[in-house]
């Protein structure tokens, strides 16, 4: 391994670093800056809505006051507060008391993440592939048809396309169901029956996701070929008689790909916002749908372990595209 790769990768993660740093910073700050009590308001709320009749308030107090020290100074609460991140302790939930905010944020966490990685993975795949025959010359009539779609569906924001995904297949044809992540009225054991009802539960969002961000990769990825055709090395290559197909996948896509792969590290803020819309709109049982019903209530801790969440997971991700840069440009390497 080169010094220029090592120092490369030793850079990524201490941006990585800083970002989790800052993102850890003001949610410690934000709620300091809140008029009032937070919670107390949050309480006074529940009380006046019937939500607070089973709930120790006093006890949720103490746990606040001893979460973050109020009467101890500001240093001393910034420094207590990284010590409870490292022994991953969110607080405990307002609504959900004595429930831990680490407790509800791993349960949903699963959720989000498969959702998200698997519906990426495949629009970016997808996209790039179209995008790439798209623009090749040998390109048929019939993926040339696909282009009006694509630029449809890539106008059409997440929960317009969840909407529309529930009417036809979950209303109309009563193929999917039409929200919820798992049949909570059966008895759930890790068998092929449980797999089947997850995935069919997951099927609708994954679906909205994809068909939301493969126009975008497919026409990213075109304007890409586009300019890699112009180059001496496909000439090259050509002129070396290389089968049609090599050069497609190794002269044009590979180089095309890189600035493709950029597009993916700017874009992921986009697409983890839509999955959590997407959440919401299907009930689906991840992050985004946990935030919202937090955001509702009002639950402060949720929030903030929620958001915290998203902010360290997107920087991964980041961290992650980064790590692949040194794979698909060699220059990297040396």
């Amino acid at each position: 391994m080169s010094r220029e790769l090592v120092r490369y990768l030793l850079t990524r993660f201490g941006q990585l670093l800083l970002i989790i740093f800052v993102a850890v910073s003001i949610n410690f700050i934000i709620p300091r800056l809140l008029p009032g009590d937070p919670v107390q308001t949050a309480l006074a709320r529940l009380q006046a809505t019937g939500g607070a009749q089973n709930v120790d308030i006093q006890a949720i107090s103490a746990a606040y006051r001893a979460k973050y020290g109020l009467d101890a100074p500001l240093l001393e609460q910034y420094a207590n507060y990284w010590l409870d991140l490292f022994r991953l302790d969110l607080g405990v939930s307002f609504a959900n008391f004595p429930e831990k905010v680490s407790t509800m944020i791993g349960n949903a966490l699963p959720w989000s993440v498969s959702l998200l990685a698997v519906a990426t993975l495949i629009a970016f795949a997808t996209g790039s592939l179209l995008g790439a025959r798209l623009a090749w010359p040998t390109a048929g009539r019939g993926i040339k048809a696909f282009v009006p779609l694509m630029m449809i569906l890539t106008s059409i924001p997440f929960y317009l396309l969840a909407i529309i995904l529930i009417y036809f297949f979950a209303v109309v044809l009563k193929w999917f169901p039409p929200a919820g992540g798992v049949d909570t009225t059966r008895i759930m054991r890790l068998d092929w029956a449980t797999t089947e009802d997850i995935l069919r539960h997951a099927f609708l969002p994954c679906l909205a996701i994809i068909l939301g961000n493969v126009g975008f990769w497919a026409l990213g990825m075109r304007s890409q070929m586009v300019s890699v055709l112009g180059e001496d090395y496909i000439t090259f290559a050509e002129a070396k008689g290389l089968h049609p197909r090599r050069i497609f996948v190794w002269y044009g896509m590979r180089n095309a790909l890189l600035a493709q792969v950029t597009a993916l590290a700017l874009s992921l803020g986009s697409v983890v916002s839509g999955a959590v819309l997407v959440e919401v709109i299907f009930n689906y049982p991840g992050l985004g749908s946990l935030l919202y019903v937090a955001i509702r209530g009002q639950d402060y801790f949720v929030i903030q372990g929620v958001v915290l969440m998203l902010i360290v997971s997107l920087a991964v991700l980041l961290f992650l595209v980064d790590l692949i840069y040194p794979l698909l440009d060699p220059r990297i390497r040396r």
